[in-house]
């Protein structure tokens, strides 16, 4: 049998869910991966995680055991693409093309489950990209030891930016990491008429921020780069009332770790400034948790993009670090692995309500990621 690999995507894209919630989901792969069952697959759903899927085929003269991951929630944003196969589900939409994710991966254990690779193969679906870091919630709990044990990594993330079907890749750094950060000042309340009488956080807040933004320009090197960004202020209730609190909330973007510890460091210290220079109180919560840098493995991404630029059957580009983040990180920071780009064709942006890809990029990158493990299984460490 061999499965309408479209109709399975328009399928998973009626049917988006937000992190930890991928019930239907994983219910719907369930029931495609028992289809294919042979007697060197198995399949294991862990307590830890409840919506996860994995799955092990094992080799026929295996060596080492190569780990395949592809991330299943979606985003909380209402559909306005107009497809026939439009969400299901109110104001969730696979925005991100996670759809496209677990198609290419539904294919891939598809093909060597009819074709039994050398080595064992592990596929993870894997719940909670989008927030709360499924991929941490596995690695710390050890998902990966003993008979589920990992050697390599690899994963593919969808763009637009990329010709539908064509392989993205580049060494060391594909994702920045990430950091989310809250900051609460709180001074006095007060009368707007009386303001020697309050402790104005608005004006504290303000010279917050502008100097925050000084953190990039004069900390940060200028070739390396970051991204220090502040998308939501909250203080006061009416115009004739000082504010005595004020709530700030944004996000670190680096390509190291390093770096982005520098960004941390910068903020702490100037926000005791401003406690001192405003006599307010001021709490600092960054909060990373698994969005590390994407750091791809020198030795398996430079077999890797040798392979996909030797390849005639594909078309590959080397692409630029992005500033997005990816709990795939977490997984590199543990595992040695390789994250790649799979190009979806110029429709339109990531996470927005009318992101459609081009479904061509399904087979494409089906043919290439397959290909690819089977001459990753042929190599000698």
């Amino acid at each position: 049998m061999t499965l309408d690999l479209i109709a399975v995507r328009r399928h998973l894209h009626q049917i988006p869910e937000l992190a930890m919630h991928e019930s239907q989901t994983h219910q719907y792969l369930l029931e495609l991966i028992n289809g294919f069952a042979t007697d060197n697959m198995e399949v294991f759903t862990p307590e830890q995680l409840p919506t996860a899927i994995l799955v092990k085929i094992k080799g026929s003269n295996s060596t080492k055991t190569i780990g395949y991951r592809c991330d299943m929630d979606a985003l909380p944003v209402s559909e306005k693409t107009g497809l026939e196969f439009s969400s299901k589900h109110e104001s969730v939409m696979h925005a991100c093309g996670h759809d496209i994710h677990m198609t290419v991966a539904i294919g891939l254990l598809e093909h060597f489950a009819q074709h039994q690779p050398v080595d064992d193969l592990i596929f993870f679906f894997q719940p909670a990209e989008e927030s709360e870091s499924g991929a941490k919630v596995a690695v710390d709990s050890n998902l990966f030891s003993g008979d589920w044990h990992v050697d390599e990594f690899y994963g593919l993330h969808d763009t637009p930016e990329l010709p539908s079907g064509t392989i993205g890749c580049c060494y060391p750094t594909l994702f920045a990491g990430t950091s989310e950060v809250d900051i609460t000042l709180i001074g006095k309340s007060g009368h707007a008429a009386y303001p020697h009488q309050a402790n104005d956080m608005v004006v504290a807040s303000a010279m917050l921020i502008t100097q925050l933004q000084t953190i990039v320009s004069r900390n940060v090197d200028p070739i390396q780069g970051a991204v220090l960004t502040f998308g939501q202020i909250n203080g006061g209730t009416i115009r004739n009332v000082i504010a005595g609190r004020v709530d700030i909330k944004g996000t670190i973007r680096g390509l190291n770790q390093e770096m982005i510890q520098t960004v941390k460091t910068r903020i702490i210290e100037i926000c005791k400034g401003i406690e001192v220079g405003f006599n307010c109180q001021v709490k600092v919560d960054i909060n990373q948790g698994g969005y590390y840098p994407v750091n791809n493995n020198q030795k398996l991404t430079d077999r890797f993009m040798n392979f996909m630029q030797a390849n005639p059957d594909v078309d590959f580009t080397v692409t630029m670090p992005a500033m997005t983040g990816e709990d795939f990180g977490y997984i590199l920071h543990n595992f040695d692995g390789t994250m790649f780009w799979l190009g979806v064709g110029n429709t339109s942006a990531l996470h927005t309500d009318t992101f459609n890809p081009d479904e061509s990029c399904i087979e494409k990158g089906i043919n290439a990621i397959s290909s690819f493990l089977e001459f990753e299984m042929r190599e000698d460490d």
